[in-house]
């Protein structure tokens, strides 16, 4: 099997699009297998899909050295070519004076050759500079080759490419002309997710112009020459199904909520649940143990959850029941009592609020302030994801206020959480909170709620 990283020199470099264009390209050469540096859940959504496999998440402020091995040998079983994309800048990470978090963390732990995109508007011999640079910040990091991206011409490309190659001793291998058809269309948390643009026109039609312009510009032999050759292999055997399946989780998968990472799907059996999906959208709410829901864009959808009140009425009582509920961002989103969209907001003319579930007292408004950050926190033994020491991340553009009296199960050291580093509101036996959980990194915690699940039963 080869392996191979692609990553940027800053964030907007283009390697997203170029990352799921290759990934495309390559599948018709083999089996693609797919990793996104990073607590991200929109950039997989792309890699899954045109590699046709889960794509799953690395990140060593979240994940122990063993346990990213441990993930890249169990997601590359059966593929022929293993394509990580990095987050931002390679070596951008959680500090300022290590890499935890970063790129170029990940590519040492799985000792991965790197291919760096750097945006080359507008300069010429300094992309030298910068490629040197990125060489010697780091010694233990092996840049293998360079793609150009923005670049604008046969001049302005041969240029780049001649300095590169000459200050500094590795190959260009593709340079990307500057064209508007390379963006992928965004929102206020980053990309459109994959399921909900796939289908429309225009935008099948962008991923198909993307994929075409990257293979009419980079040379797929030579990336292919790059890679390494190996086959990983793990100590830590993670997901190895428990010998008996006696717990239901339903997990609450549609257009509204699917920020999920892949590995959940496959730690939930490991840890002896059996998982069945349902949608808050469109469907009535299946009988499980326990249920998780994630989160999504469920502001996107108001007036459609809002009219699913049977869903609503029966995730209320099942959370009134002390049936074990876990929700994350969207998820605990929907279980506030409305929710608001205010005017101006995106193009809003008029105030629109949507009834919710109603487990916790309160409510969310969209916009408030955008938050993106690494959390860090204890979770209390009372709830039900159990006493833990936790690292995880927070992605959000709402404001959830709700009654002075709710109880919080994390204490945050780091991020902001729900009100003032308080996070995990819980009530019986149900916990919603701001802190999106990676399954591997904090297996403990979903070891206790699939336990909690057991008990019910």
């Amino acid at each position: 099997m080869r392996s191979l990283l692609i990553t940027g020199d800053r964030s907007g470099s283009g390697k997203t699009s170029i990352t799921l264009a290759l990934a495309a390209l390559l599948r018709e050469r083999g089996v693609v297998q797919t990793f996104k540096v990073g607590m991200d859940y929109i950039d997989p959504s792309y890699l899954a899909a045109v590699s046709g496999r889960p794509c799953r998440n690395l990140d060593n402020f979240v994940l122990g050295d063993g346990q990213i091995r441990g993930i890249f040998a169990h997601g590359c079983q059966g593929a022929d070519i293993a394509l990580v994309e990095g987050v931002r800048g390679l070596y951008e990470g959680a500090e300022a004076l290590d890499d935890t978090g970063s790129t170029a963390a990940v590519a040492k732990i799985l000792d991965l050759p790197v291919v760096l995109v750097v945006s080359a508007q507008s300069i010429t011999r300094s992309a030298a500079a910068i490629v040197k640079g990125f060489q010697a910040f780091d010694s233990d990091i092996r840049i293998g080759g360079i793609i150009l991206n923005q670049v604008k011409g046969g001049s302005h490309r041969e240029k780049a490419t001649r300095a590169i190659e000459h200050y500094c001793g590795i190959p260009v291998i593709g340079a990307i002309p500057r064209m508007e058809e390379m963006q992928l269309a965004m929102r206020h948390l980053g990309l459109v997710p994959y399921r909900e643009g796939s289908g429309r026109g225009d935008f099948d039609t962008r991923i198909r112009t993307i994929t075409g312009i990257i293979g009419d510009h980079v040379d797929l032999d030579r990336l292919l020459a790059l890679a390494k050759e190996h086959m990983p292999a793990s100590r830590e055997q993670i997901f190895t199904p428990a010998p008996e399946q006696d717990v239901r989780i339903a997990v609450a998968y549609d257009e509204a909520f699917n920020f999920y990472y892949a590995d959940l799907f496959d730690l939930l059996p490991a840890l002896g649940a059996t998982v069945v999906q349902f949608s808050p959208v469109h469907d009535s709410l299946p009988e499980a143990d326990g249920y998780i829901i994630g989160g999504g864009y469920p502001e996107l959808f108001v007036p459609e959850l809002e009219k699913n009140d049977r869903m609503r009425e029966a995730i209320r009582e099942v959370s009134r029941n002390g049936t074990p509920v876990y929700a994350e961002c969207g998820g605990l989103m929907y279980l506030t009592d409305r929710m608001v969209l205010k005017a101006g907001w995106q193009g809003r003319k008029t105030e629109l609020s949507g009834a919710m579930c109603g487990v916790f007292k309160g409510e969310t408004v969209m916009p408030a302030k955008r938050v993106v950050s690494y959390v860090e926190g204890t979770s209390s033994k009372t709830c039900p994801m159990g006493a833990a020491r936790f690292r995880g991340h927070e992605f959000h553009y709402s404001g959830v206020t709700l009654d002075p009296s709710t109880k919080y199960a994390y204490r945050l050291s780091r991020g902001i959480g729900i009100a003032d580093t308080n996070d995990g509101a819980v009530r019986d036996n149900t916990l919603g909170s701001y802190t999106h959980l990676h399954p591997v990194g904090s297996r403990d915690m979903f070891r206790n709620f699939v336990d909690r699940c057991r008990e019910r039963r």
